[in-house]
């Protein structure tokens, strides 16, 4: 009988955590269009992983014969073996669940048609759109002019174009043409039809009009195939003190535009004599970094699929609840000043927090406002409202991290902005990166300075909270606004760090400080007290913690944890996890907060927080867990884990054989869906408060 793992690889946690994404895709209650924006959801996220954790442990098997090699505690090689393994599985359930949604669709009166399926009206649409708006931005590279694969974009795709002379006059041609979707859609819907819908990728609007493309030259029959490249995105930064951080992070982000080759995926139609050509222009060898694939690639873009159709292709649209303390407020500062208030998004409104900045920025008594940034909005409401309070003559201070993966760009285009506007910027502290979510306001009120403050699971960034289930506590406590401001203060000299009473503050000691937390649930279990913990994360890999989870759950500490991501540990093991359960929720909102709970011999401390229990957020990352104090807060939590807890609809069993296997109705169960409930009961509870 073969040995029961105790930990998974975390490569392949993330895959697993990735498949309960597709699981969403697959399921046939979840709306058609919705099912095709989970096959967005997971397209993106693996490019990701290819992008990231596939180029790492690629780097890992290049140092294995190194002097490094003994700081690695498994076999890149097999890993990168078993990713290849699962990638496989999931690609070809993928293909699957997009047949049977094009069939759905089909039934429903909504049809994806290509160059070939148009009737001769369509085609003239089509023809005009392309004449019009779209041949302008198509600029063929002809492959035996391609010096370098530089040009080569990542999370783009291209048409390989074969240029043929059907007479047999000329040799076939070669050229490489950018599907321009950061211009448009990658769908073009065509003129309804006796109550059908018509949906044309734009891959194939431009198959359509590839004669027009090159008709100056002579061919006259073109095919074209779909290709993708996908870099390494680990960021290089060059050790240059004579440099600023913002300029060495600005090369670096260029040095990403032409990082190695990961993975390279084409159309499986492709004649060989194209690949072949493509593989040595290119300089992409080697088996583990080929894909051969469909027509289409690229269904990340499925994430912005239309809402077109019946109502019942897309799920209803859930608007947030006023929050009952807060919807007639007019001055949202008394009502904090009086009592903590924890909002939830994107179950209540994001609103709150913009309105309370734009109060702040006119507010006479305010003198100061700092804020912690890790991704910001597009078009940011929250920075707009910094800016304003700044032009109004308040000491506005921001960190802004430079480093978050894939968001470098935006955020640096953000400090300049800021900058510019008299604000002032904390430098960013090179090796760590700053991940807790904070806002402060020093007030001026009768003579003293009083602090408020927002402690947060997520991102200060609206568009997200419309997605990105999160929790932020605002509160006039000055014990924990007072620690705030103290970590502001660390930020500007963080050789220098404070003793906190409250708060646990990474890279410092908030991992020794959990231990201490889970070692009092064991000695109250040994003593016969009430002892377990509820935790909710996205991520569970680091290796100290889990042994003593570990430990906890061998001394009858009875742990629940709620895990949307990696999770290395197998729970339910005799002498190792048989007292922990592993539950995840995939579904329509993205799971983003960390709350923790511990028993505490019968008076419960509870903690929110923005890190996950990873190496790189306890050793690498500036991080905040708050306690929270307030009973009715602390009960509304508790309640929401509770619901997560009993959801039998959408959560699944972590690292369970099966793999994800579905946490079902017991017998006589009613189902609950926790994220729905949750929606009904903060849309309730504002009903409630309102009408009393």
């Amino acid at each position: 009988m073969a040995k029961q793992k105790k930990i998974i690889n975390r490569e392949i946690s993330w895959l697993h955590f990735n498949g309960r994404v597709l699981q969403e895709a697959m399921d046939p209650a979840n709306p058609l269009i919705e099912r095709l924006r989970f096959l967005g959801i997971f397209s993106n996220n693996r490019d990701e992983f290819f992008r990231v954790r596939v180029a790492s442990v690629k780097r890992l098997i290049e140092m294995e014969n190194t002097r490094y090699r003994r700081d690695i505690d498994f076999s890149p090689k097999r890993i990168l073996k078993q990713i290849l393994k699962v990638v496989e599985q999931q690609e070809k359930l993928y293909n699957q669940t997009f047949l049977e949604i094009k069939d759905a669709l089909r039934k429903n009166h909504v049809f994806f048609v290509n160059e070939t399926e148009i009737d001769e009206e369509q085609g003239r649409f089509v023809r005009q759109f392309f004449s019009e708006y779209l041949r302008p931005f198509l600029f063929p590279i002809m492959l035996k002019n391609l010096k370098s694969s530089d040009f080569l974009r990542d999370k783009f795709i291209y048409l390989a174009v074969v240029l043929h002379d059907s007479k047999g006059v000329l040799d076939d041609d070669y050229a490489l043409i950018m599907v321009p979707t950061h211009r448009f859609s990658r769908f073009l819907l065509l003129p309804e039809k006796s109550g059908k819908q018509y949906v044309m990728m734009l891959d194939d609007v431009i198959r359509f009009g590839l004669d027009d493309v090159f008709k100056p030259f002579d061919f006259d029959t073109f095919s074209a195939y779909t290709i993708k490249i996908t870099r390494d995105a680990e960021l290089d930064i060059d050790n240059d003190f004579s440099k600023s951080f913002y300029e060495l992070m600005s090369e670096s982000l260029e040095q990403r535009k032409r990082g190695l080759p990961v993975r390279f995926v084409y159309d499986s139609e492709i004649p060989e004599t194209l690949l072949k050509k493509l593989l040595k222009k290119l300089d992409i060898s080697g088996e583990d970094s080929l894909r051969g694939g469909g027509r289409y690639h690229n269904f990340r873009d499925f994430i912005g699929f239309p809402s077109l159709g019946k109502s019942h292709l897309i799920y209803p649209e859930m608007k947030p609840s006023p929050h009952p303390l807060l919807k007639k407020a007019s001055n949202i500062l008394k009502v904090i000043r009086r009592q903590d208030i924890m909002l939830h998004y994107p179950y209540q409104s994001f609103q709150y927090l913009v309105d309370l900045l734009r109060e702040a920025s006119i507010d006479p008594k305010v003198r100061a406002i700092k804020m912690t940034f890790y991704r910001a909005a597009q078009n940011s409401n929250v920075i707009n409202a910094l800016i304003n309070a700044a032009r109004n003559g308040k000491k506005v201070t921001v960190f802004l991290e430079i480093q978050a993966r894939f968001d470098e760009k935006a955020n640096i285009y953000w400090a300049g902005r800021l900058k510019e506007e008299g604000v002032k910027i904390i430098k960013n502290l090179p090796g760590y990166k700053v991940h807790a979510k904070l806002m402060l306001i020093r007030r001026k009120e009768e003579g003293q300075n009083i602090y408020y403050a927002h402690i947060s699971t997520g991102n200060f960034n609206e568009s997200t909270a419309k997605v990105y289930a999160d929790s932020g506590l605002f509160t006039a406590n000055q014990e924990i606004a007072k620690e705030v401001n103290m970590l502001f203060h660390l930020l500007e000299s963080p050789y220098t760090p404070p003793k906190f009473k409250h708060f646990l503050v990474a890279p410092y000691y908030m991992r020794k400080n959990i231990i201490k937390l889970l070692n009092t649930e064991i000695k109250n279990a040994k003593a016969g007290k009430e002892a377990w913990a509820i935790i909710k994360l996205n991520s569970l890999v680091d290796k100290k913690l889990v042994r003593k989870l570990s430990q906890a759950s061998n001394a009858g500490v009875k742990i629940q944890i709620i895990c949307r991501g990696i999770c290395v540990m197998v729970p339910g093991i005799r002498g190792f996890s048989e007292n922990i359960e592993i539950t995840g929720v995939v579904d329509k909102f993205l799971e983003h907060a960390r709350v923790m709970v511990f028993a505490n011999g019968g008076n419960p401390k509870y903690y929110i927080s923005s890190a996950d229990w990873m190496i790189r957020n306890f050793d690498h990352r500036f991080e905040v867990a708050c306690p929270v104090f307030d009973p009715k807060i602390q009960e509304e939590l508790m309640l929401m884990l509770q619901i997560q807890l009993r959801d039998n609809v959408k959560a699944r069993y972590i690292n369970s054989d099966p793999i994800n296997q579905y946490k079902k109705p017991a017998p006589g169960e009613k189902p609950v869906r926790s994220q729905f409930y949750l929606y009904d009961y903060f849309k309730k509870l504002a009903e409630t408060e309102q009408s009393g």
